[in-house]
């Protein structure tokens, strides 16, 4: 398994990553999908609120927060270097 491989919630912030795959619960997996969160897209952390939850993430050229208990079940590949 490539050892750049983790959970999006694991992803250090300003870590450009891609999307390798949704696992989460379907409603909110469909959710994401209709705003554009599909495997192959560049995902960043680009900030997180004072207790860690949730967590403020660009794609696309817009900004979402997504809770870490959601975050945990999408699969990223950090990319950055």
């Amino acid at each position: 398994m490539d050892s750049n491989i983790m959970s999006l919630d694991r992803l250090p912030i300003d870590h450009k990553g891609i999307i390798i795959e949704l696992n989460c619960n379907p409603s909110i997996k469909r959710r994401l999908l209709d705003l554009g969160l599909v495997p192959g897209t560049y995902i960043t952390p680009v900030f997180t609120s004072p207790f860690n939850e949730p967590t403020a993430f660009e794609f696309r050229q817009t900004i979402i927060s997504i809770r870490n208990e959601d975050s945990l079940y999408i699969k990223v590949k950090d990319v950055s270097f």
